[in-house]
């Protein structure tokens, strides 16, 4: 048993399942949620979307009484930090650092840190999270206050929003989501959202450029330009098709939404279909490793974009920004694309057998189940058991997958001596 819970990737997993587990009976307490038709697969779905920093419901937040929106707040904040690396802080905090285990564990999650790194990055990432949700939340405080809304409720709606929208997770007390706030607001917000987003691993690694003047890692400069080109070219693309329905700020607030975060200051149902298009494209992508958010990562889109290329080129090395990338690297990433298509073909499959919404409906709403985004197309809340279950799964599998797959990868580095003769194939 010591051994089986040592495993980095047995206690990810089972640390988020007890905490779904725990989060859905909180929320099937009576008096919770004030529909009577509430029922514990329903808790059970929520805590599941909380956990995974998802957004989708199947029945709105406002429908929870004032404690119960404090659990589901609570269930965001430990889901979107992951419940490894605050079990990591604790420990680390109570016995002043990390044994050997512990950090060789931390820093196979992460992938891009050192053994040596690991106790600094976990108390960074703490203090990151909470100087980013305390400044985001005095930035909406005025925000909602110049709205005309009371004391009180203003000082609660910005701290809901501000940890719902740094760990990319969506959840809105209003039922039109931020359709009919200001510009201010939906600016903050959406910055919180990259901020959360981008990854501690890339943030980190800029303080210490910026501080210790030391070279900014091939991992982070990706991130960043990946990041901004997603940005940037989902809202010229939807500000573009959807001219006169959107202003630029809409624009630019779904472009970085749609990555993970789920929030919509539009009707998403109302778009034309090139723009939900555009939005499942970014929903597939995601954010960044060791973020808050989900999708396959800015940095796997990256490397199988550049790899592409290349092979057109007739190159057979990757090499950027001066550094070559493994071909482990190469392959894990098209490995990570491929699994993560497959699920949402297989998703789609089965929810159109139990529950025909339409193809589009349907292939957006696992979509974005799988991404951990929570952008709807309003089908949600009009599933049976059957749908629901299935979506749960796949918010589980798409917050847990893409670090058990990349953990599984690497515990598989194998080197061998031993080669067999080439023999090409036809493709193509």
């Amino acid at each position: 048993m010591k051994k089986f819970f040592r495993n980095p990737l047995n206690l990810f997993v089972i640390t988020f399942g007890l905490l779904i587990i725990i989060g859905s009976l909180l929320l099937s307490i009576p008096g919770i949620n004030y529909r009577s038709n509430f029922t514990y697969i329903d808790a059970l779905f929520t805590a599941t979307s909380a956990v995974c920093v998802t957004g989708l419901t199947t029945f709105p937040v406002s429908s929870f009484s004032f404690w119960g929106q404090i659990i589901i707040l609570l269930l965001i904040e430990l889901g979107g930090i992951g419940i490894m690396t605050l079990t990591t802080f604790i420990v680390l905090f109570l016995r002043g650092e990390l044994d050997l285990k512990g950090r060789i564990s931390v820093a196979k999650i992460s992938g891009t840190l050192s053994i040596a790194e690991t106790d600094n990055i976990i108390v960074f990432i703490i203090g990151y999270m909470i100087t980013i949700e305390v400044i985001g939340s005095i930035l909406l405080f005025f925000g909602f206050y110049m709205e005309n809304i009371n004391l009180s409720d203003s000082f609660y709606y910005s701290i809901f929003y501000s940890i719902s929208a740094f760990c990319n997770a969506g959840f809105s007390i209003f039922d039109e989501s931020l359709v009919n706030q200001s510009a201010y607001i939906k600016v903050v917000i959406a910055i919180l959202i990259i901020l959360g987003g981008i990854g501690f691993y890339v943030v980190f690694d800029v303080m210490r450029f910026f501080r210790l003047k030391n070279r900014l890692k091939s991992h982070t400069k990706i991130v960043i330009i990946t990041t901004f080109f997603l940005i940037i070219s989902g809202m010229l693309i939807l500000y573009a098709v959807e001219a006169g329905k959107v202003t630029i700020v809409d624009a630019f607030f779904q472009s970085i939404t749609a990555r993970t975060a789920g929030f919509n200051s539009v009707d998403i149902a109302g778009l034309h279909n090139v723009s939900i298009f555009v939005i499942f494209i970014l929903m597939v992508v995601g954010a960044s490793p060791g973020s808050t958010g989900g999708g396959i990562k800015t940095t796997t889109f990256f490397v199988i974009v550049l790899s592409v290329l290349n092979t057109l080129k007739g190159s057979d090395r990757l090499v950027v920004f001066k550094r070559e990338i493994p071909y482990q690297n190469i392959l894990r990433a098209h490995a990570i694309f491929f699994l993560y298509i497959l699920f949402i073909s297989v998703g789609t499959t089965i929810l159109l057998l139990y529950d025909d919404f339409g193809f589009i409906n349907t292939f957006f709403e696992v979509a974005s189940a799988v991404g951990t985004v929570g952008l709807s197309l309003g089908i949600t809340s009009k599933l049976d058991g059957i749908g629901k279950s299935l979506l749960i799964f796949l918010m589980f599998a798409g917050r847990v997958g893409p670090s058990i797959l990349f953990m599984l990868l690497l515990n598989k580095d194998k080197k061998t001596h031993l080669k067999y003769p080439e023999e090409k194939i036809i493709l193509g």
